[in-house]
């Protein structure tokens, strides 16, 4: 019984992580093939890491407390906060001419909305700002948060370490190579996948259950595997740019105190979103496009100068000097990722019908076989990432899932 996972990012990771956990899996007999050149390419390594516990409609709203719940479990197992970033977040909304209440800037995308508004039945409670921030006359700033209720990790960082306990207990990393086709046996069941490698070579890897979770390119790998099946995965890109940068004001004596999360809007026409983060470092993005194309790898981004530029004109009003004196922020990396969103604003975490693969294929019964899809996170992928793995672990298996996955069907 050989699982072959489609996309090495942090969703992908995170199914080989609890799924080589499990006694019923051969750690060896997991697979995870990751075309991009670069590991984490995208929103796996360029996204904020924001974590929220309860900011999630009721679909998801099981998976996002599991999931937070387990980032909080793993950081505390595993020193977390050294290792990658793990710390709480004071969630906040910052208004610059001194108005509550009304208009909020985190205001982007939750079922179509935002992170707003869920954010804006919290009751409102009154906050300080946080050290990096520039303090401006008539500003203003609410925590959002309940305690306890976020937190903030490094992505990259924690990516890498999934990745790297996966591969230590024996799951086989498959890097770069790109699924081309799969094939049936006799009796019309999945048996294999065929990849092939950067330099052309072709490899047929034994395959009962696949598990595709390769985000915003989840339906062209699909419909490259199944190019028969009248079903198209409803998941398209939402491009992302961003900045981290570094700012005396936000040192390792300021990180005792806690990180934040600082949601506002800009008279740009934009929602920036600020997180300070473990390593001194801030992250600031929320200027997004769903007009950009979707490269054929993650790797082949191409960073748009003119909202570089918009971030940087951002970074120096909100987290430079405020009396406009010497510039002293230094811009660590500059980012450009692709998130997978749904008409929804919905994940999907789904076993695919065999009668929607097409070419008469079939899979074996629970626990044996089976297509499974998981992606379209949104903003929430990093949030939702253990959750979603814990989940899919335990639906690849044929278990019951520790939280419920039925309004996130296919």
């Amino acid at each position: 019984m050989s699982t072959v996972i489609l996309g090495a990012g942090i969703v992908g990771c995170s199914t080989a992580f609890f799924l080589s956990q499990s006694p019923r899996t051969q750690a060896q007999h997991i697979h995870l093939v990751e075309p991009s050149p670069r590991l984490f390419a995208s929103a796996s390594g360029y996204a904020a890491g924001f974590l929220a516990r309860d900011w999630f409609s009721s679909s998801v709203a099981a998976v996002g407390a599991l999931s937070f719940d387990l980032h909080k479990e793993l950081a505390e197992k595993h020193n977390g906060k050294e290792r990658w970033g793990y710390s709480r977040s004071i969630g906040t909304s910052l208004s610059e001419d001194g108005r509550l209440g009304g208009e909020r800037g985190d205001d982007w995308l939750r079922e179509g909305g935002s992170r707003a508004e869920v954010a804006a039945k919290h009751e409102f409670g009154s906050g300080e700002y946080p050290s990096w921030l520039t303090r401006r006359e008539g500003g203003r700033i609410e925590v959002i948060s309940e305690d306890d209720s976020t937190a903030i990790v490094d992505p990259l960082r924690l990516s890498t370490y999934l990745l790297d306990e996966c591969r230590e207990r024996g799951v086989q990393l498959h890097h770069p190579a790109k699924a081309v086709s799969v094939a049936k046996d006799m009796r019309g069941e999945l048996s294999n996948i065929r990849i092939i490698s950067e330099e052309g070579t072709e490899t047929d890897i034994p395959c009962t259950r696949l598990i595709i979770t390769a985000g915003a390119w989840t339906p062209r790998v699909f419909s490259t595997l199944f190019p028969s099946s009248k079903t198209r995965i409803p998941i398209s890109s939402l491009a992302g740019h961003s900045l981290v940068v570094k700012s005396p004001r936000w040192t390792k004596f300021h990180e005792d105190r806690g990180c934040h999360a600082v949601f506002t809007t800009d008279s740009l026409g934009y929602s920036p979103e600020i997180f300070s983060r473990v390593g001194g470092e801030i992250w600031l993005g929320g200027l997004n496009s769903s007009s950009t194309p979707l490269p054929n790898l993650a790797t082949e981004t191409e960073i748009q100068d003119e909202a570089i530029e918009q971030l940087m004109q951002t970074s120096k009003r909100l987290l430079g000097l405020p009396d406009g004196g010497e510039e002293d922020l230094e811009v660590v990396r500059k980012g450009l990722c692709f998130r997978p969103v749904t008409p929804s604003g919905r994940p999907i975490i789904a076993r695919v019908s065999d009668a929607k693969l097409g070419d008469g294929f079939s899979t074996r019964g629970e626990g044996d076989g089976g297509v499974f899809v998981a992606a379209g996170h949104g903003p929430w992928g990093i949030s939702l990432s253990l959750g979603t793995g814990k989940v899919l672990s335990e639906m690849v298996e044929g278990r019951t899932p520790s939280a419920s996955v039925k309004s996130l069907g296919l």
